[in-house]
């Protein structure tokens, strides 16, 4: 498993403050990523200010969450930088705050010309399948990535071995 490092926190500082992996953002996630080859995955604690009903994340916090890890998987697993175009979002069961640490996992299923279909999957403590995402992005060619979106190349995620 590799950590991907987050080239955005260093490139530009001042305009960079996503609500998912900014590391800056007060009220963000932060949310970390690694590659395990066949999929990305990330870790994320619930705190209680992320609640709809008591004891239970947001189902809206859930969506943002699935779709952070789906656009860091275009980055890695496309090589290039896409925008949301269809997110369907199956909700299984409650996220609960008190079970602990959630894990999210994202697999390219199948990438096209000009759009990347993703499986995304958001887990409980105790490992439970709570909410798990089909998203399609839009995915820009590598050339505009780099001019319009900052994308800084494929290697900039990756610490050299």
């Amino acid at each position: 498993m590799r950590k991907i490092i987050n080239p955005f926190s260093s490139a530009w500082r001042e305009e960079y403050n996503c609500i998912g992996c900014s590391p800056q953002n007060e009220i963000g996630f932060h949310l970390q990523f690694y590659d395990t080859s066949d999929e990305l995955i990330a870790g994320w604690i619930p705190e209680k200010n992320f609640m709809g009903y008591p004891d239970v994340v947001h189902g809206g916090i859930q969506s943002t969450l699935l779709d952070e890890i789906g656009g860091w998987a275009v980055y890695v697993k496309c090589e290039t930088v896409g925008v949301t175009q269809e997110m369907t979002i199956t909700f299984h069961h409650p996220l609960r705050i008190s079970k602990g640490e959630t894990t999210l996992k994202c697999r390219l299923i199948e990438r096209k010309e000009k759009q990347a279909i993703l499986h995304a999957e958001m887990y409980d403590g105790e490992g439970k399948l709570c909410s798990e995402a089909r998203l399609t992005y839009y995915i820009y060619p590598r050339e505009t990535a780099m001019k319009r979106f900052h994308y800084p190349g494929l290697k900039a995620f990756y610490e050299e071995v």
